[in-house]
């Protein structure tokens, strides 16, 4: 059975709480900026709690298999993400840290250990932890302050692309001028077709917290395709909670 089903869950995250949740409004007008402006901006707008205790909803279609579950989310920043998806019953477990990517499902009786290569085969593109922490918060997927940038206007946004591209792809981040979080982030392959979108079509304020309400992750490669949806439906920050991990004995590693 293919793993891939039930690991829809590595690209989950964020919330809005139920007890002070508000959703977040977008009518400002995008005026010229500098793009040092917008950067440092948007770096100010990140999030800045301990730990996320976070549940939602997953919708995974790659044109073969459509499926949703339930997950439940642990992060403490910078050290671990812990995710558990359930339908019914516990369909996966996994782990992720800044050096390795650890998961098994009671349902296929199956797990994997290993890097961050399982990441890349789904998204197209390679991905590490601080990446992928981003990704689920709602940052920039690189530091935008890094390196020059240029800035540019469409569609009411700010659109911030270092002056210098990477020689494999090219990035782009979409920034909303209200909150100055992402609208959207892109990576872009031209020469083998391949391209990453996230997307972020709504925010809430969470705590005084602006937190993404959904994201959509569009993964495009030749031939392939990989679409996950998140909806959001609690969250709380800074609380103490257990992130304890363990293989069951007897189930059958995953090898890539």
């Amino acid at each position: 059975m293919r793993f891939v089903k039930y690991f829809i869950v590595f690209f989950i995250v964020f919330a809005s709480c139920k007890t002070k949740r508000n959703v977040m409004s977008s009518g400002s007008i995008a005026k010229e900026m500098s793009a040092k402006k917008v950067a440092r901006k948007h770096i100010a707008s990140n999030f800045d709690k301990k730990t996320v205790n976070a549940k939602l909803k997953a919708n995974f279609n790659n044109g073969k298999l459509k499926q949703s579950i339930s997950v439940s989310l642990r992060m403490k920043k910078d050290e671990i993400i812990w995710l558990k998806g359930t339908k019914f019953i516990t369909i996966f477990k996994a782990k992720i840290t800044p050096t390795s990517v650890s998961y098994y499902s009671p349902y296929a009786k199956n797990y994997f250990e290993g890097d961050f290569t399982m990441l890349k085969k789904l998204l197209g593109t390679d991905i590490n932890f601080n990446q992928l922490q981003n990704l689920l918060l709602g940052q920039s997927l690189l530091n935008v302050k890094e390196v020059k940038q240029n800035v540019t206007i469409a569609d009411n946004s700010y659109i911030l692309s270092p002056e210098k591209q990477a020689k494999l792809f090219n990035i782009f981040f979409t920034i909303n001028p209200s909150h100055f979080k992402l609208d959207k982030q892109s990576i872009v392959d031209a020469e083998k077709n391949k391209r990453l979108d996230i997307i972020y079509p709504s925010y809430d304020v969470v705590d005084n917290t602006i937190f993404p309400s959904e994201i959509k992750i569009k993964a495009k490669q030749p031939n392939k395709f990989t679409n996950i949806d998140f909806i959001l439906k609690s969250v709380v920050f800074d609380t103490n909670f257990d992130t304890n991990f363990s293989i069951p004995k007897g189930y059958k590693q995953i090898k890539l």
